[in-house]
């Protein structure tokens, strides 16, 4: 018969391998990004990315990935208890290191303008132009703007203003998604935590069904 409280956490812990397969994923391809030629499409979320914290994001790939390994000889073996033990801990541990990546980068929004503006000094002339022709706008606060098809002169600078409210706008929307993706896994990680307890008092109440039985003469049966 299929233990159907082992069968739901065995789905829960694929789901959450591959939540860790796609931590790493975009961590990879963020990287491979940022190190290619900068374009108007990618040029903005390159300079907010580079902002977050991708070497946690790795790590928590990585506990992720460990975490379903011990995972499975728990779930090969059908009275074992203390891998799942270790099972949750680790599942708890990358939680909490996904949640504080999740702060962190919330906590950054509440920034954004002087965040921003430090980024904004050390992109190249070509990205600083970029950003201009993507949000129509010319140079950021007290940074002077870069002459290109769209600020031509110090005039039609002063006619779009800088780029302090659209590219704000921008990131906070941007990074906002990231954070709300990174809580929802989080999340994730805590309804699996939650069905290593609820397998762990399965087989708890087992074992001591088991002991009943056993005082009572009925372990062969």
């Amino acid at each position: 018969m299929v233990n159907k409280i082992l069968l739901v956490f065995l789905v829960q812990d694929f789901l959450f391998l591959a939540s860790g397969g796609l931590l790493i994923g975009v961590v990879f391809i963020t990287k491979a990004a940022m190190a290619s030629a900068p374009t108007m499409d990618n040029v903005a979320a390159n300079m907010l990315l580079i902002q977050t914290p991708l070497s946690g994001v790795i790590a928590a790939g990585i506990m992720t990935f460990v975490t379903f390994l011990i995972s499975l000889p728990g779930a090969a073996l059908s009275s074992n208890r203390i891998w799942f033990k270790i099972t949750g801990a680790m599942i708890a541990l990358t939680a909490l290191l996904t949640l504080v990546i999740g702060v962190d980068i919330w906590f950054s929004t509440l920034q954004t303008r002087s965040n921003l503006g430090v980024t904004w000094v050390k992109q190249s002339q070509l990205s600083q132009s970029l950003l201009q022709q993507k949000f129509k706008c010319c140079g950021y606060l007290n940074n002077p703007f870069v002459q290109d098809n769209v600020c031509t002169s110090a005039f039609q600078a002063a006619q779009l203003g800088n780029c302090v409210g659209p590219f704000s706008n921008f990131a906070n929307g941007f990074l906002d998604l990231v954070f709300t993706a990174i809580f929802g896994l989080a999340g994730a990680d805590l309804a699996l935590f939650l069905s290593v307890i609820v397998v762990l008092k399965d087989r708890a109440e087992k074992e001591r069904y088991r002991h009943i039985d056993e005082k009572n003469g009925f372990s062969g049966i």
